[in-house]
């Protein structure tokens, strides 16, 4: 799809019923997001998350699924070696059912990626703002705005496709700067609060449904006006497929 040009529509799902609405609606990528912890369970952060919750919730969504291609969070502390990063993945692929996980990292992730490369795990690297460094970071915030940042995110994102990434997830990162890292790597680049210019889009489904209570900036509520939630995962598919979504409102310079 990235050869051809062609946006990669994406969106989280946490449950079998969900699965299916987006199957129908035309996703491309399902990501069961370790931000279950936030929409599903009621907690703060991603922290919180566990393995068994990220198998248990994949289990559910690839029973749903048909075409759409499934990811699986990597959660909190699951990966902090290399052994226990494959454990992990084996366990999100064999007990869940995923066909490719993400991680949240930078360049010090290549050994790792690496190993999942050299194993035949498919792996996203996730770039940006990292949910699960919300409290390294000091909040949520937009990362890559200072020029020394922006020059290390390109760097971490080509250290990563060199060690064997095969797709790249970047979070609140400015337009140009995600842009730019599109434009130096070779594999889709999936943008959330990070602009047109990615090859492919990602929002969290309880944002796109506008049940979220205090929903960020770079997301729209695709029900407000529409008759049901099939109605309105159809819609964000064609938005992202026209490349209507993300507009300049929900961007970040």
């Amino acid at each position: 799809m990235r050869e051809r040009a062609e946006p990669i529509a994406c969106l989280t799902a946490y449950e079998y019923s969900q699965a299916r609405l987006a199957d129908a609606a035309g996703v491309d990528v399902v990501l069961v997001g370790d931000s279950l912890g936030m929409v599903v369970q009621g907690h703060e952060t991603t922290v919180p998350v566990t393995v068994e919750d990220i198998v248990y919730h994949t289990q559910a969504v690839a029973r749903g699924l048909s075409r759409a291609w499934l990811i699986a969070d990597m959660p909190f502390m699951s990966y902090v070696t290399l052994e226990h990063a494959l454990e992990t993945a084996a366990c999100l692929m064999q007990d869940g059912g995923a066909q490719m996980v993400k991680l949240e990292g930078d360049a010090q992730q290549q050994e790792i990626v690496a190993s999942f490369a050299a194993h035949g795990i498919p792996v996203c690297a996730h770039l940006g703002l990292r949910p699960q460094l919300v409290h390294k970071l000091g909040g949520y915030r937009v990362q890559g705005r200072e020029d020394r940042q922006a020059e290390q995110m390109l760097a971490d994102a080509l250290t990563l496709q060199q060690a064997g990434a095969d797709m790249l997830l970047l979070e609140c990162v400015p337009s140009a700067l995600a842009s730019r890292i599109q434009k130096e790597v070779h594999i889709p680049v999936i943008g959330i609060g990070a602009g047109s210019g990615c090859d492919g889009q990602i929002l969290v489904m309880h944002d796109v449904l506008g049940i979220t209570a205090s929903p960020p900036k770079f997301t729209q509520d695709f029900l407000k006006g529409r008759g049901s939630i099939q109605e309105a995962l159809s819609a964000y598919v064609a938005a992202v497929k026209s490349r209507e979504f993300p507009a300049a409102a929900q961007s970040f310079s």
